[in-house]
């Protein structure tokens, strides 16, 4: 379909209707089950470490610890070498910790509120603190903000970053105590964070205890041979006199195996040993052995790079179905856009204003499991209704070719019934 629905009349929008809701129809007696609402590896991606599972991993590490004991709240430098050259950070500003980097922000973010951290008045727990929350973004984080109580200020995210006019001005506030970052190929838009608006961010004026959780989980996802750098960010901090602004995340979630794989947490030295010092009442130290189970495996950064690349191989071509279906389909109709990211997990459909929980009931009735409308927003409220996240990396390329012409038909039939003030 090409012809734009917005410039239609209301006997030609009935026609498309009736069209679209005819395909929705046989859509839900094929009794489908497909479902493309997370970000998950296929079991293809996590085929590619299968060796992982039965291979002899080494009870020394590299500076002589045994990896079977207790200890080593650090993490062993090992995995920090290989992760430390990735993220463009240094050694001594790296940890390495258990399979999740939520569960690091989780903890930090407990910590912050139950302790005084470096620069604070007072404890979290204390104050009433709020967030700034790029939209859209990652609903966890904000499942994060919503459970311990803090109040999260949506601003729009951009291609490029969020308006840092906006985020000065809401920094400025004492009461703002965080904002949260994914600056590679954000979940769910793909925005890549510029030089130009991090060094701002590591600039503007904030409470002393503001902190940004810089959560880097894509920064290793590319889909194009363009395989952008993470920036120094630490080192920014450093230059811009705010040396503990920054705490970043990532993991190799969906690197090796999602279920067992290390996370990561990148700061100052005061960051570091405060999150230390609380972590250390909680355990005796991380998974060693399977720390020392991925960098044996890795051996070095350019092992991961190489995986990666791999990866690749698995996840462009579902990008680019994603793609060509939608264009097929939703082109020149007025009543959609989507993103084209260069790396990362998502595609992010934008929908007619309205119409975006019509798109995923619609979807649900043929059998079709999107992510809810408005999970891309603070407390599930998205105030244009508009924004759908698209999941194309674990159904195979034929699920994932049938899920997304039934995205398509969800669309328009909303888009029609909206135009024709039917729903």
């Amino acid at each position: 379909m090409t012809t734009d629905l917005t410039q239609m009349s209301p006997e030609e929008l009935q026609d498309v209707l009736d069209e679209q809701r005819r395909l929705h129809t046989e859509l839900v007696a094929q009794e489908l089950n497909l479902n493309i609402t997370r970000g998950k590896p296929a079991p293809e991606q996590l085929d590619l470490n299968r060796h992982m599972l039965d291979m002899d991993v080494p009870t020394k590490s590299a500076d002589g610890t045994d990896v079977r004991n207790y200890g080593g709240n650090r993490g062993l430098v090992d995995i920090r070498q290989i992760f430390a050259e990735l993220l463009n950070v240094d050694l001594e500003d790296i940890i390495a910790g258990d399979n999740s980097s939520l569960a690091l922000m989780h903890d930090f973010l407990t910590f912050a509120m139950l302790h005084k951290l470096p620069g604070a008045k007072g404890r979290w727990a204390d104050q009433q603190i709020k967030f700034i929350a790029p939209v859209p973004g990652y609903d966890r984080h904000f499942t994060l903000c919503e459970h311990l109580g803090v109040e999260m200020l949506p601003i729009e995210l951009g291609e490029h970053g969020p308006d840092m006019d906006e985020v000065e001005r809401l920094a400025a506030d004492p009461q703002v105590k965080g904002m949260w970052v994914v600056p590679m190929y954000s979940n769910p838009n793909g925005a890549v964070y510029d030089e130009t608006t991090v060094r701002r961010l590591m600039e503007m004026p904030a409470a002393p205890d503001f902190r940004i959780l810089w959560d880097n989980a894509y920064g290793l996802h590319h889909l194009t041979d363009n395989e952008i750098q993470p920036l120094p960010v630490l080192r920014m901090a450093q230059e811009a006199g705010n040396p503990d602004r920054v705490l970043e995340f990532a993991s190799t979630s969906k690197i090796t195996h999602a279920g067992d794989g290390i996370a990561f947490l990148a700061s100052s030295k005061g960051n570091l040993e405060f999150y230390l010092a609380h972590a250390g009442v909680r355990k005796i130290g991380p998974d060693k052995v399977n720390q020392m189970r991925h960098a044996a495996y890795f051996k070095d950064a350019e092992g991961v790079r190489s995986l990666m690349r791999r990866h690749r191989e698995l996840l462009a071509p579902k990008f680019h179905l994603v793609e060509r279906t939608l264009r097929a389909r939703l082109g020149g109709t007025g009543v959609a856009t989507w993103t084209q990211p260069e790396g990362g997990y998502f595609v992010n459909l934008t929908v007619m204003d309205g119409t975006a929980t019509r798109v995923v009931e619609l979807a649900k009735e043929a059998g079709i499991a999107l992510t809810p409308a408005g999970s891309s927003h603070p407390l599930h409220q998205d105030p244009r209704n508009r924004f759908i996240r698209l999941s194309p990396s674990f159904p195979s390329q034929g699920e994932l070719s049938q899920a997304m012409d039934g995205v398509a038909t969800c669309v328009l039939v909303a888009a029609a019934e909206k135009l024709l003030g039917k729903n």
